[in-house]
């Protein structure tokens, strides 16, 4: 039995039917019963469930985790679409990727203790593939593939290509102030490319998100003396508004109210609470703070076991946008940066402010209020942008040798911009 009462309070909802084609090559959760969707590299501690999911061929591990609203554990099945640079399905077939059949299914699971929104907790360790590039990992219902529930990216790589990253003041002189910007050295020394000025391709991205990631343009430098590719651009192509530190409300409790939530209201059959009213930082002065680059991650302070004891929490976000026109969205990985319905907020009648409500569970979480403005997401309006805050961005070189089938993933970096984090 689905536990749909509490979800329909948070206003519009996900359909459960797919429109196939590009939908399910992103980043995307199908279904209202499935909640806080996480695909991370494996580590010991709760950092861990901030790691990009990147790692490299045969040597580390991924996993999936996530919540199915119910009483009853359903039954998944996932599978593995391996996909070019441009997040189209490659040409390769899956017994050029994986050692065995391409269907996986998932009996990992655990019930929810004692919470007002029962759940049960899927987990599901991604199998080794023998491939490097793109991939979607594609969770559905049962053994039909046309039930979509879950599509999450990941990335393989080999390490056949060292990427050394510079981390610059602009070379634009508007946005020095507000921008950052990143140059990118390849040495391609230890695998054989065949014209370089073609055949690779550059991708960079801040704090894990696509939609303003940096992709492709040619090199402003090739040396074949020295192996090397040099991304060096002095017209804007490789800067990055740096944005403000994230936003952040503080679950890890629901006997009190953590940090930025002003009231906690627990019923018989959910909590409830509210945030903050959150107001433009455009004009106000740079702070530097601790934040998770827009991630979020599960904790709970007061139970034992933070992946099945945790709460949900029907969490009320506002925001006074002042003079600024355009309609705020909740911006940041627990609306999967703004895709999710209930990322936009609408204007309440009676305060003036703009509201929408997110169904969370107990733990930390990143966001700001973005505008969306002809298709794109700006932050700055709301949030402002220094070049002092903290980033982080990944640096992905894909290469498609002569004749291939598909994009390898020859290289890969990370580098975080005044690094200071959690």
């Amino acid at each position: 039995m689905r536990i749909l009462t509490v979800l329909f309070l948070c206003g519009s909802l996900l359909s459960a039917k797919v429109a196939f084609g590009q939908e399910i090559m992103e980043d995307k959760v199908f279904e209202e019963n499935i909640q806080t969707v996480q695909l991370y590299r494996n580590g010991g501690q709760v950092s861990a469930q901030m790691n990009t999911p990147v790692i490299p061929l045969g040597n580390g591990g991924l996993v999936l985790e996530f919540d199915d609203l119910a009483y009853e554990p359903d039954r998944y099945s996932a599978t593995l679409i391996h996909c070019d640079a441009d997040w189209t399905p490659s040409g390769l077939k899956s017994a050029d990727y994986l050692p065995r059949f391409n269907e996986f299914n998932i009996t990992e699971y655990d019930y929810s203790i004692n919470t007002r929104v029962p759940y049960v907790h899927f987990t599901f360790p991604v199998p080794q593939v023998t491939k490097s590039g793109n991939y979607i990992l594609k969770v559905y219902r049962g053994r039909n593939e046309d039930e979509v529930v879950i599509t999450r990216r990941f990335m393989v790589y080999q390490d056949q290509a060292k990427v050394g990253v510079q981390l610059l003041p602009p070379s634009m002189n508007e946005e020095r102030m507000s921008g950052q910007q990143i140059d990118v050295l390849v040495n391609y020394g230890s695998r054989d490319i065949k014209n370089p000025l073609e055949n690779v391709q550059v991708v960079v991205r801040q704090n894990q998100r696509w939609d303003n990631a940096k992709v492709g343009g040619k090199p402003s430098f090739v040396r074949p003396d020295k192996s090397q590719l040099e991304y060096r651009f002095f017209t804007g192509e490789n800067i990055f508004d740096a944005g403000n530190e994230f936003r952040f409300i503080d679950l890890r409790y629901v006997r009190t109210t953590g940090r930025n939530i002003v009231s906690i209201d627990m019923k018989d059959d959910v909590v409830y609470a509210s945030t903050a009213l959150n107001e433009p930082r455009r004009t106000s002065s740079y702070l530097e703070y601790l934040d998770l680059n827009g991630q979020f991650i599960i904790e709970n302070q007061e139970r034992g076991n933070p992946k099945l004891e945790s709460e949900y929490v029907l969490v009320t976000f506002s925001a006074d946008t002042g003079e600024e026109a355009g309609v705020p969205y909740v911006f940041g990985a627990l609306t999967n940066w703004g895709q999710s319905p209930q990322a936009k907020m609408t204007k309440n009648g009676a305060s003036g402010d703009f509201r929408t409500a997110l169904l969370l569970k107990q733990g930390w979480y990143d966001y700001q209020i973005a505008i969306k403005k002809d298709g794109s997401w700006n932050t700055t309006l709301m949030e402002g942008s220094h070049f002092q805050t903290e980033n982080e961005y990944d640096v992905l070189v894909y290469y498609r040798d002569f004749g291939s089938r598909y994009d390898e993933l020859i290289g890969y970096t990370t580098i975080n911009a005044n690094k200071r984090r959690f």
